[in-house]
């Protein structure tokens, strides 16, 4: 092998770097050459020394290299740094006819990405022959041609380029005709046969001569053709084409049998002399392969599909021939337009597809695209969704590196799906479209996490992974220190709390300790959270009557006169309920009454009213039973029973109940002598304010009673409620309004409100 001249004098390797976004790539790429058909295996180049590493970093470095046309001719030996041929190599295949023959190929690294561009020149050998496309040629030549008329000749073929490629043309001696080798434009030789001397028909009719075409090989190459030419009789004008050269654009995506063009030629002469019929001249197989032209129209149509990325345009040469035998030759140059017909292409080189979480910056993916079309349509833009934490840079030509723009946060997401897009500039515009999926691993940086700080139910997650996010449960010694362990436990796999005994709501309505969770990651990682035991309170605990008093020695008497307007106010029951929210919403109604439809019962805050006038046929006494129920499910109630007394006035001496006649002869209890005095010092004193109690020990404490229109009392009554704390003489619980200014029909009325009292047992 050798290794091409360098532009530089001392001939030495030229190499590039290319550093991942701090560096430039040197334009100048490493060359080597090489002859075709040389066996696989072998040596072309030791890389390492002439991309100046060391020894073993093409190893290190997971170095590799990709062929431009992604066959992958070349081998890289890591372990000696030689760059090796992995299959013999045919220029012919690989270029065709072009030269100089280059193989274009790139070397590049990882840790740090590196790239280092080549060329590889493959060297011709003279291993093809000269061929003729026919064994014979006829040519038909007038008898009145003059000398030095010149008659071209079918070219012959040669898959070699250079010296080794068709040099000359020779032919037989003879007396009458030369040949001649012209260079065309397009860089091939043909043979043109020239006439020597006048010919006679009479004389000699026919000539069979030997057309030799010869290479530059050493030895030489040849192939040989017979060219028989027929002495024919006068026809003095030859067609000719009305254009030359016709000049033509056709879409790379025609369809065959698609009309390309119509030559026409011309010819003076009459007759059959005159008579012109078409052909392809001197086509190549490709050409004859991909057009067809009709011998008595001229018309040119497509027979085989286009691919401008195969070729962008044909020379195709007509001829024209006569009756007589007379030819003109045309030329019809078509131009292949590109359309956007190749979607661009994307290869990957190399791909990581797990990235631990929190590492910096990472290279994912080192990929290369490619579009075969020309122009805008072979430009190309490639992208990637903006929403995630990668970027895209280009690198090197058309080779993007795909990397992490943040460090990544596994618990966060644990996997990226990413959609890499290329998208061309042609009309109408192709993309590709590749997923790469990237898996973040996980490091245990997260302790276990309460969701919340505090619980009714207790919950924990560790948003590691495996054995990083195993959590075990525990109770927290309490602070200060107390029994909870009779009370709760837990269960260190799932949290799940347990009650260790009833609670009761009335008793303990919350209470409240810390839960530990710990991970088995190492080190462990441990959270604490507060949790918050609520009693949900169940409906056991029936309304309490506190106004009417029952059981008590002494009912009282509600009074009202006979005057009164209906919605008169008689009375308020006044209950309570030890439960809460919905369990101790009270409802009041009349259950039975002397006469019914005198009296009613408000449901919400238990006042009783009178529900029409009052006559003189009215009982003057009236007992009522009205049933306090309250929410909950099963509801529970309680019933009270109220008398009325009905009087013309306050004056009327006071008729006591039937049950008060009764106990008239029993020696009367603190209480009666306690509720006579208080009557009577009302009685004197007219609207004087009763006298506050002190509020005493017991089971309710002194407060003010509003249930807002919902329970007992609207908002228009508020009593403040004070108790005794004697429970052997019997306790008195006295309501005292705390707004002065009620409404009072009369003073009766400001007395029954003024003075209430109740027995609790």
């Amino acid at each position: 092998m050798e290794t091409l001249e360098r532009i530089q004098p001392n001939r030495q390797v030229t190499t590039f770097i290319l550093m991942v976004i701090l560096s430039q790539a040197n334009p100048a790429p490493i060359r080597y050459s090489v002859l075709e058909e040389t066996e696989s295996g072998s040596f072309i180049a030791h890389l390492t020394k002439d991309l100046g590493l060391e020894i073993g970093e093409l190893k290190a470095r997971s170095a590799r290299v990709v062929c431009d046309d992604d066959k992958q001719r070349l081998l890289l030996d890591r372990q000696t740094g030689d760059l090796l041929l992995r299959e013999k190599l045919d220029r012919e295949d690989i270029c065709g006819s072009d030269e100089p023959c280059v193989l274009h190929f790139q070397v590049f690294l990882e840790t740090p990405v590196q790239f280092f561009e080549g060329e590889l020149l493959i060297q011709d050998i003279n291993d093809h022959s000269p061929v003729f496309p026919n064994r014979e040629m006829l040519l038909k030549i007038p008898e009145n041609s003059q000398p030095g008329t010149v008659f071209p000749l079918k070219l012959a073929q040669d898959l070699d380029v250079g010296s080794n490629g068709l040099q000359k043309y020779t032919i037989n001696a003879n007396s009458h005709f030369h040949v001649l080798t012209r260079n065309h434009s397009d860089g091939k030789k043909y043979p043109d046969l020239v006439q020597d001397k006048v010919l006679d028909r009479e004389e000699q009719s026919e000539f069979s001569l030997t057309l030799m075409a010869l290479d530059g090989g050493s030895p030489p190459r040849s192939g040989t053709s017979m060219v028989r030419i027929l002495i024919m009789d006068v026809n003095d004008n030859a067609p000719e084409f009305v254009h030359t050269p016709y000049e033509v654009q056709v879409l790379e995506n025609s369809p065959l049998d698609s009309l390309i063009l119509t030559v026409l030629a011309r010819d003076v002469d009459a007759g059959n002399f005159g008579t012109v019929s078409y052909s392809l001249f001197q086509a190549s197989e490709e050409i004859k392969q991909t057009f067809s032209i009709n011998e008595v129209t001229g018309e040119i149509r497509l027979t085989k599909k286009l691919d401008f990325e195969q070729t962008k345009s044909y020379h195709v040469e007509t001829e024209a021939t006569d009756g007589g035998g007379l030819s003109g030759k045309g030329t019809v140059v078509i131009e292949v337009v590109d359309v956007n017909d190749n979607a661009p292409e994307l290869t990957i080189s190399s791909l990581i597809s797990s990235i631990p979480e929190n590492a910096p910056e990472t290279v994912v993916s080192i990929f290369r695209i490619r579009d075969r079309d020309s122009g805008d349509n072979g430009k190309m833009i490639c992208s990637i969704p903006d929403n995630l934490p990668f970027i895209l840079k280009p690198t090197f030509k058309n080779f993007y590196t795909l990397v992490t723009d943040s460090p990544l946060d596994r618990e966060s997401q644990a996997e990226y799906i990413i959609t890499i897009t290329v998208t061309d500039m042609g009309t109408p515009r192709l993309k590709t479209e590749h997923n790469i999926t990237v898996l973040v691993s996980d490091v245990n940086d997260n302790a276990p996490a309460f969701t919340q700080t505090s619980y009714t139910l207790v919950s924990a997650t560790d948003t590691d992974a495996d054995a990083n996010a195993q959590v075990t449960y525990s109770l927290l010694p309490p602070r200060p220190a107390r029994a909870l362990a009779s009370l709760v436990s837990i269960n260190p796999d799932n949290g799940h709390l347990f009650a260790l005994t009833s609670l009761d709501y009335e008793a303990l309505r919350a209470f409240e300790f810390h839960v530990g969770a710990t991970d088995r990651g190492s080190p462990a990682l441990s959270s604490q959270a507060l949790v918050r035991v609520l009693v949900a309170d169940a409906n056991d605990n029936a309304p309490f009557v506190l106004y009417p008093l029952q059981n008590a020695s002494a009912p009282c008497t509600e009074l009202v006169p006979r005057a009164a307007e209906p919605g008169y106010l008689v009375t308020k029951v006044v209950a309570v309920d030890g439960d809460a929210g919905q369990n101790a919403w009270l409802s009041y109604q009349l259950l039975k009454a002397t006469e019914p439809g005198l009296f009613g019962v408000w449901a919400h805050n238990g006042e009783v009213r009178t529900a029409r006038l009052l006559s003189e046929r009215d009982a003057p006494k009236q007992r009522l039973v009205v049933l306090v129920k309250d929410n909950g499910e099963p509801p529970l109630s309680a019933s009270v029973t109220l008398h009325v007394l009905l009087v013309d006035g306050f004056s009327q001496p006071y008729l006591p109940a039937p049950e008060a006649e009764a106990a008239a002869a029993a020696p009367a209890d603190p209480l009666t002598v306690y509720l006579v005095v208080a009557l009577a010092s009302v009685s004197s004193g007219g609207a004087a304010s009763a006298g506050r109690c002190p509020v005493a020990e017991g089971h309710f404490p002194g407060h003010l009673v509003d249930v807002s229109g919902t329970g007992t009392l609207s908002q228009s009554y508020q009593y403040e409620v004070c108790l005794t704390g004697d429970h052997r003489t019997g306790e008195f619980k006295f309501l005292k309004p705390i707004f002065p200014n009620l409404l009072v029909q009369d003073n009766e009325r400001e007395i029954k409100e003024r003075i209430i009292c109740f027995l609790l047992t």
